[in-house]
């Protein structure tokens, strides 16, 4: 498993390339601010529909939310794009022995209230407009692991034109607090739900 490393000045310098790329390639970075309770970890599940996700939910996350970021990454992609770990990335094997250390890992992540840990559930990426967000197992496992309480970021991200060269980013983010998710059943349907939600806010966009 590969974990995260600190290094200031990498980070620092990813940081404002990162911020810098997004202000380059993008017409706007759009989202809704949402509450969260300071005193609790956040578990960030978005879906996965482009290259730009991570970098982008780090850069509001820089903005906005403020915690320490941290991801789970395909170890496959860790081990291309090194420098993901200089930016909160930790690797994951699906189907291998290893995926249980990664899990335990995120999950001793989020007993820290500074922390943010963000997983992309589809383990692929997707067009941002599929009907239905299909879950890996593994995500609730997470969470029964932690040893403290926690609250959920359901993240869903748009990418469209419209009238512009350059794309507009959309994100819609909501807040479920671990008490009210009963099963990985409860959690998948929630984040279903406010994907459905966001989407159908999406397309009814006219310019």
């Amino acid at each position: 498993m590969i974990k995260p490393q600190r290094n200031f000045l990498i980070t620092g310098f990813f940081d404002w390339y990162i911020n810098r790329i997004i202000k380059r390639n993008f017409h706007s970075l759009n989202f809704n601010q949402v509450t969260v309770d300071p005193t609790k970890a956040v578990l960030l599940i978005a879906n996965h529909c482009s290259w730009w996700d991570g970098f982008i939910l780090r850069h509001i996350n820089q903005a906005y939310f403020k915690k320490e970021f941290h991801a789970m990454v395909l170890e496959e992609t860790m081990q291309v794009v090194k420098f993901f770990k200089y930016l909160g990335g930790f690797s994951v094997k699906p189907g291998s022995k290893d995926v249980i250390e990664s899990l335990g890992y995120a999950a001793t992540l989020l007993s820290d209230p500074q922390n943010m840990v963000v997983v992309f559930p589809q383990g692929k990426l997707y067009s941002n407009f599929v009907d239905t967000v299909v879950f890996e197992k593994g995500l609730f496992k997470i969470t029964e692991l932690a040893a403290t309480d926690l609250q959920y970021v359901f993240a869903a991200m748009f990418t469209e034109n419209f009238d512009h060269k350059k794309p507009t980013i959309n994100v819609s983010f909501k807040v479920v607090q671990k008490a009210d998710i009963a099963d990985a059943a409860n959690l998948q349907e929630a984040w279903q739900q406010h994907y459905t939600q966001a989407k159908q806010r999406q397309i009814q966009i006219v310019i």
